[in-house]
Order: structure tokens, then sequence, then C-alpha cells
């Protein structure tokens, strides 16, 4: 059973005694940001440090967390699985207790083993494969994002309440992320009766399509699913173009950064997505809107609130423990629900949420998107 505990500001009355009997070791409370500030998909880094930041800024705002303020640290992981474990021993090293991040599945998959050895508390606003949890036995591992055996059975549900194609090819792009996603959507529509033509990978930074896509066109395939980042799917859209394909793409919400419209060009009107709810529409969250709006930020994003319920958490965590302890934190964080722009939020014994609302959304060519059927 959860206990229901609301915002930081409610534990900070009970850390006030222990706050005037200790002495700190330190001024301020780090926590690490570890996504990619460089290479292809930087700007999913991008979105989750905007909501970090803002998340961070009104926390010490109101006073901080146990009388200290709370310290941002990027680390750049490219995105690459190679650079988790290279990532986590640095948050080692410099004596960070609490990560958000890791961005990228295949980077987070790397570096759990070593935050939970070590009792470092992560939890991740956008890695969606399930072999980030799964069967592994963490206690300090979070999310706040929901998986892709959520999103992909999600995807499928939609593809065939929705769009009914005849043939259905799936490609993705060889990686955690966006082969257990499509395999998610490939297995949840072939037990809804689907005829899958193609179930394909494609080497993720390739420049040139044109193979995938002939044999594409020969399959008779009308709906065709990808699951992966949006460089590959915006060239996939654009080269389909280019070659006379004509059937609806869907994608995960990897694809859905702005950036896929300068690849993909008036290719791109008409992509589905599966995307977060979002949760700019709640009235609750009007005060946190304006927050992200004052600098400049964009709260609508695929992983910014994900990212400021993270670190929400983190912060209600420490408040709740009354004590900067990671494993105590864990611990909080395992018996509490979690008030957060997403929602309240709890987890499972693993470390993931016990509910999250994937919507689908049009993407438009100029960079817009619309909710399905709205």
């Amino acid at each position: 059973m959860k206990i229901r505990f609301t915002p930081v500001a409610s534990a900070l009355a009970l850390a006030t005694g222990m706050m005037l009997a200790t002495t700190a070791h330190a001024d301020s409370i780090k926590i690490a940001v570890a996504g990619p500030t460089t290479g292809p998909v930087t700007q999913y880094g991008d979105m989750v440090r905007e909501g970090v930041n803002t998340a961070i800024e009104q926390i010490n705002a109101g006073g901080g967390v146990l009388g200290k303020q709370l310290e941002l640290v990027v680390i750049d992981d490219g995105c690459e699985p190679k650079q988790g474990p290279v990532v986590a021993n640095r948050v080692i090293n410099d004596g960070i207790n609490y990560v958000v991040g890791h961005v990228c599945s295949g980077a987070t998959i790397a570096a759990t083993d070593i935050y939970n050895s070590e009792g470092i508390v992560m939890v991740s606003p956008s890695a969606t494969a399930p072999a980030v949890t799964d069967g592994k036995g963490y206690d300090s591992i979070f999310r706040t994002i929901g998986r892709d055996d959520q999103q992909g059975p999600a995807a499928a549900a939609f593809i065939a309440a929705n769009i009914k194609p005849t043939k259905v090819a799936v490609l993705h792009d060889k990686q955690s992320y966006g082969q257990g996603i499509a395999t998610a959507v490939r297995d949840g529509l072939k037990d809804a009766g689907y005829e899958i033509v193609m179930f394909e990978g494609i080497n993720a930074g390739d420049t040139d399509y044109s193979a995938v896509i002939t044999k594409l066109k020969s399959t008779g395939a009308d709906f065709i699913y990808y699951g992966g980042y949006h460089p590959e799917m915006g060239l996939l859209l654009r080269q389909g173009a280019e070659q006379g394909l004509k059937v609806t793409v869907m994608g995960p919400e990897g694809s859905g950064n702005p950036d896929i419209n300068a690849i993909a060009g008036e290719a791109v009107e008409g992509m589905l997505l599966t995307l977060p709810a979002d949760f700019t529409q709640d009235a609750e969250n009007a005060e946190i809107v304006k927050a992200f709006e004052a600098k400049g930020r964009d709260a609508a994003g695929a992983f910014q609130m994900t990212s400021y319920a993270a670190t929400k958490a983190i912060a209600d965590g420490i408040a709740g423990a009354g004590v900067d302890d990671p494993v105590k934190v864990a611990e909080f964080l395992h018996a509490n629900e979690i008030k957060t722009p997403i929602g309240m939020i709890s987890w499972n014994e693993q470390g993931d949420l016990n509910e999250f609302k994937f919507d689908v959304y049009v993407w438009h060519k100029d960079g817009s998107k619309t909710l399905y059927g709205k």
C-alpha cells in the first residue's frame, strides 16, 4: 500500500529539527543530469535539461531541500551505450548521489548496474526499454515514463482500431530502444490478426535508405511502423516520398523532435507518434508552464515534464526521508506516492511506474502536432 506524499514543503518542517542538530557536509545537494549534449540526438538531452533546470529553479526558490540548494551537474554520454559506465563512474567519483537520466535506453542499461551497486538513486525520464529494469532486482533505479511494452501495445491497439491496414511493415534501428518498441508493436499487431510483411533493422547513422525503401514498396505494405529516433525516421520519410512511397508512417516518442522537419521536409506531414500525454494542458500545471515560458523553454516537448517529475521525485524523496541518504531516499520512493506535473506517481518493486499514459499525435510540416482525431 502506498502512502500519499505531496510537496517538498510538507516534509521540510520534519527536517528542520534535524538540520538544527547536525552540520551539513555540503552547501548543496548535487543532482547529475546524464544524457547527450553532443551527437545526433542532443535535442532529447536538451528537453531533459530544460525540465530539470526548471524544477531545480523552482525548488531552490522555495527554500531548497533540507535547507540546501539543489545543484545541477550536466554530464554528456552522447546517447552511447559505451559511455554509460564512464558517466556512472564519474558520478561516483564526484560524490553525487542522485541522477536524472540517462536519456537513451542503451546508455541507461549500461549504467544502471553501477548506480544500483553503489546505492545511487537514478530516475530516467525517457528510457523506455523494458531491459532497463526487467529481472534486475534493483533497489535504486526508477523512471518517470512508461515502458516500451506499455507504449508498443498502445500503438498496436491504436493502429488496429483506427488505421486498420491491410499489410504492415515494421522497421527498427537495431538498438535497445528502437528494436524493443518495434518488437512490441509487431507482436501486438500479430495478436490482433494483422499480417506483418516485413520486420527488419536498418543501420542508425546511414544516409541512404533507398534499398530498404525499394523492399518496402515490393511488400505492398500500406502502413509502416518505425522504432527509433528522428534522424533516421526523417530520412525514411523524405527518401520514401522521393521514391513514390505513399503510406502512413508511425513512430514512438523518439521520433518526435522538431528537427525532423528539416530532415524530412513536407514528407513529415501526417506522421503519427505515440507521445506522453500533454501535461501542459492540466490546469494544475499552469504555474509550472509559466516558469518554463519565463526562461524561453518549451514545456510541451516529449520529456520536459517527465524530467521535471524525475527531479521533483528525487527532491521529495530526500525531504521525505529527512536525510540526504540515497539508500533511504530509494526506500521512501518505493513506499510513497509523489505529486508531480505528470500526476500522482508511484512505482512497482522494480522501479517502473504503476501507470503512465501515451497519446497518439499527428505531426505537421510546420512543426506543430495535434492530438489524433482532434
